[in-house]
């Protein structure tokens, strides 16, 4: 099934991986020329949903395979992971303390990060563009990982799993933008514009473990680590923002069910 993609370098297929992930924030961002509102209980689901997935890839296709990794037994064997998990959610939070940013769906004075005189839009974009970096460097080390003995299906799974959740948050950035007056056109380019970190961020990952293999147990926790922070920080409060929480509850659900189904079916 992956034969294509077993002849690239780790590298060229975390980039490969990562232009798909790019390419479903572009699809979702597209909406936007189909309507200007989306439905707010249809929206907390989906990001209830992008939420799920990102809770069951950090935990199933980064945090497993970082334990695996790790010789010995015990507190030994748990420590590295421990240390790249809490790593990666201390680096994403000195990033939101210091980016401007405005959450979808806050008020202006809701703003994060240094005081600017960036437009709301421009908040929004970096909201998340800062939010897709940690999945870009996620595909990245799984495709490393996958090039030191680990499952490329699994590696593929994860590719998958964040593709699909980047769908409605490519509409999440759009369709806001469109509200504050961009046109249709400009809210689409800054949408996909968002995700076109993620295969940067993924030839990142990928070159660090493919080049210091070493730290891939670290690698890959870190990953793990940085999107459980944009999951609590970001996706699941916006979910609940509209009042709709068992619907995002839900989403989750169905996301973390989606996600675990594609990694075993896959890995």
């Amino acid at each position: 099934m992956f034969d294509f993609f077993e002849d690239w370098s780790p590298i060229m297929q975390a980039f490969g991986a990562g232009l798909f992930t790019w390419g479903m924030t572009a699809a979702g961002a597209g909406l936007v020329f189909l309507s200007k509102e989306i439905d707010r209980k249809v929206l907390d689901g989906m990001l209830g949903f992008a939420a799920g997935v990102m809770i069951a890839a950090s935990c199933f296709g980064l945090l497993g395979p970082a334990i695996d990794q790790t010789s010995g037994e015990g507190l030994s064997k748990v420590l590295p992971a421990a240390f790249g998990f809490v790593l990666g959610g201390v680096c994403m939070r000195l990033i939101d303390i210091y980016l401007p940013h405005l959450h979808p769906g806050a008020p202006p004075e809701e703003v994060e990060g240094v005081k600017t005189t960036w437009h709301r839009s421009m908040l929004l974009i970096s909201s998340i563009t800062l939010h897709n970096i940690p999945e870009g460097l996620a595909i990245g080390v799984a495709f490393g990982a996958a090039a030191t003995g680990d499952s490329l299906g699994a590696a593929m799974a994860l590719a998958i799993g964040i593709g699909i959740q980047n769908f409605p948050e490519g509409a999440a950035v759009s369709v806001p933008l469109r509200r504050e007056g961009l046109s249709r056109k400009e809210s689409f380019w800054w949408g996909q514009l968002s995700a076109l970190v993620e295969p940067l961020s993924a030839i990142v990952g990928a070159a660090v473990v493919v080049y210091m293999s070493p730290v891939l147990p670290y690698a890959l926790a870190f990953a793990a680590g940085a999107m459980i922070f944009v999951v609590v920080e970001e996706l699941i409060p916006e979910a609940h923002r509209g009042k709709n929480g068992d619907i995002a509850t839900m989403g989750v659900m169905f996301g973390f069910t989606i996600m675990m189904v594609l990694d075993v079916a896959l890995g």
